[in-house]
């Protein structure tokens, strides 16, 4: 069986710029994820950390990092495809945070964007959960 923990927010660093933006094309965004193993003595798992940055001409405005685990029977055993599932599902609900926590800021209207799957090392995570 499979469970997922609740996506937490636990990083918001917003520092408004000191003049409006003008110009939206100014304003860029960065995404990364980083995955930890987790492992007890009758669950296994990986704990997933996504963390967005926004730039304008180069000065970060805004760092967002959302935080949850995946907790896994250890006679479970998960392939690429389902691997990759939980993976957009946790960016899913960091995307889901995000766009509630936007609100009120200069990136209102911004969505952040895709997270980049090719860049993802599958197989190192899932040597995380033999």
């Amino acid at each position: 069986m499979i469970e997922q923990t609740e996506m937490l927010i636990t990083g918001w660093d917003y520092h408004p710029p000191a003049l409006p933006i003008t110009d939206a094309s100014r304003i860029s965004s960065a995404i990364s994820l980083d995955v930890m193993r987790k492992r007890a003595s009758t669950k296994k798992g990986i704990a997933c950390r996504f963390t967005c940055h926004f730039k304008i001409d180069g000065e970060r405005v805004l760092e967002c990092i959302g935080e949850n685990s995946y907790v896994i029977d250890l006679e479970d055993v998960i392939d690429r495809q389902e691997l990759l599932r939980m993976i957009r599902n946790a960016f899913t609900q960091f995307k889901e945070k995000f766009g509630f926590r936007k609100l009120g800021t200069l990136l209102s209207d911004k969505t952040m964007g895709p997270l980049n799957e090719a860049e993802i090392n599958l197989d190192v995570i899932l040597e995380m959960l033999v």
